[in-house]
């Protein structure tokens, strides 16, 4: 009985999609629920299964090809026996060219001869390998909310050998980016998910092999990558495809190093760098023939440079959009006199260093100050769900932090309990995480108000964006040397502006206002603090 292998019903929302990977081929026997096929959608990777027990008949449609929602792409023969005749079962279910028809049987003849040589290495490798025990690299379990990840960044290569606690790789979701380790001493002996790929919690993305050396694991890839170039190398992933794809190359131009030899996405980028080095001393060699045919074209290097944004990037992209056409936006300006709390800090800096470990800086000063106005004005404090305000009775502060993957907010907790120390500790700690990336979905969930400083990297002024689901932003400046009329006379002081963005629809103008000058009057005279006034 013959049974038709079809794409799954696609999301909604997604009209087509694309075949990433056959991880069978015509005339292989596959058991029930066996992962057949990867589809790639826009979204999400499917997983075709076998629905039964048999033999893949045909292949009808080939990795790369575009598919439409139950479109048939291949069959299976139930309870078939396996076709021992596999050449002709492909050549039947995938036609090849003539040039790929005559490199396979070349191929064939050329490498009869060394067989048994590579088998019985082969074979040595393995017996290698079975000095230690193989265990499963899986995808964390992920946070809650979050869906699926994205492969990162592989810090080691097949055969590498690596020790215990050794970070592996990696992997990056819409909010933290968690580290594999490795479970023992020992090496990677297959990667199963390259960099770029979605994967699920728990999904196995590569194979550990522990103790022992791992030259022998080296040497099966490395003979493998020999053996399966010719016919791998077109196996390409789709985002491997469309790189090849804008830059113009072909793909039998690149080296694969991948797994059987396939192309992978640092392949593509190195062959780019290194054309490029090439394409310079092409250029000035070929420079002399064009100097004398007067040309229009412009001179000088004319680059681009495209990469897929990252998951934290398109999770920012999609909030600061949201958040413009959800909310009811309105910033209101005004401006600080910060020389009190520079002096303030210049007399008790050595000693609060000394005392507390750490140095006090004008971000405790920001916090305390926005924390006693949130308790004078509790709208700023509260939310909308639905058609309620939720009002919150704790004061959680969420402080923006710029890390090399893009700008996150930690959560700076019950800050109304902290002193100055506690909050520059906090902070600092935070910080540390967001550069390292070790932040934690707990360090990023909540928040009621959000701080960002913008004058760290030289803003005079600027207009923040909400976070939602909160109601407020402040915005912090650089603190600049400008003349200001005090008691009829002009005076340098080192000014600073703020700037108050607000939800309209919950806060109004009179709550925004005095908001923002309880935190100037709370900036300027610093003993407000202490005394509650």
């Amino acid at each position: 009985m013959t049974i038709e292998i079809k794409v799954p019903v696609l999301p909604e929302s997604v009209a087509d999609a694309t075949i990433a990977t056959w991880h069978v081929k015509a005339g292989d026997k596959v058991k029930r629920d066996q992962n057949l096929v990867d589809i790639e959608t826009d979204k999400v990777v499917l997983e075709v299964v076998a629905p039964a027990d048999g033999v893949i008949g045909e292949i009808i449609e080939d990795e790369g090809e575009t598919v439409l929602g139950e479109q048939v792409i291949a069959k299976l023969d139930e309870n078939g026996a396996g076709n021992e005749k596999q050449g002709d079962s492909e050549s039947e279910s995938e036609p090849k060219s003539e040039s790929e028809n005559s490199e396979a049987s070349e191929k064939s003849d050329k490498d009869a001869s060394s067989d048994d040589d590579k088998s019985a290495e082969k074979t040595t490798a393995k017996t290698d390998n079975k000095s230690g025990k193989t265990s499963d690299v899986k995808v964390p379990v992920l946070p809650e909310s979050v869906a699926d990840a994205t492969i990162a960044t592989w810090h080691v290569s097949v055969g590498e050998q690596v020790s215990r606690d050794q970070n592996l790789v990696d992997i990056e979701t819409d909010k933290v980016v968690l580290e594999v380790v490795a479970p023992a001493d020992g090496s990677v002996s297959e990667i199963l998910a390259e960099e770029g790929t979605t994967v699920s919690a728990e999904e196995v993305i590569a194979k550990f092999a522990e103790g022992g050396s791992s030259e022998g694991t080296s040497q099966v890839d490395e003979d493998s990558t020999d053996e399966g170039v010719e016919s791998d190398s077109d196996a390409l992933s789709p985002s491997v495809r469309r790189l090849l794809s804008e830059k113009g190359i072909s793909a039998s131009e690149v080296k694969g190093t991948g797994k059987n030899g396939r192309i992978t996405k640092d392949d593509v980028e190195k062959y780019l760098k290194s054309d490029k080095s090439s394409g310079s001393s092409k250029a000035s060699s070929a420079k002399s023939e064009t100097e004398s045919t007067p040309s229009e074209a412009p001179t000088g290097e004319r680059t681009e440079k495209r990469v897929p944004m990252t998951r934290l990037r398109k999770t920012i992209a999609n909030r600061l959009l949201e958040a413009k056409n959800s909310t009811a936006m309105l910033t209101t300006f005004n401006e600080v006199n910060m020389k009190p709390i520079m002096d303030l800090r210049k007399q008790y800096q050595e000693s609060f260093e000394k005392r507390h470990g750490i140095r006090l800086g004008f971000m405790s000063f920001y916090v305390k100050a926005v924390t006693e106005a949130l308790k004078r004005f509790p709208e700023v404090n509260a939310s909308l769900d639905g058609d309620d305000i939720c009002y919150h009775n704790y004061f959680d502060i969420s402080i923006a932090v710029s890390t090399p993957r893009g700008l996150v907010t930690p959560v700076l907790k019950d800050t109304d309990t902290l002193g100055m120390a506690g909050v520059e500790k906090g902070i600092k700690e935070l910080a540390l995480k967001g550069r390292d990336g070790k932040l934690a979905m707990s360090d990023l969930q909540g928040g009621n108000f959000t701080i960002t400083n913008g004058g760290v990297f030289g803003s005079l002024l600027s207009t923040p964006i909400i976070n939602p689901p909160q109601s407020a932003i402040l915005g912090m400046h650089k603190i600049q040397d400008r003349p200001m009329a005090v008691n009829g006379k002009v005076e340098i002081l080192p000014m600073m502006y703020l700037a108050l963005s607000y939800d309209h629809r919950i806060i109004d103008g009179k709550e925004s206002v005095g908001f923002l000058v309880t935190v100037k009057e709370m900036l300027e005279d610093p003993t407000r603090l202490l005394l509650d006034v």
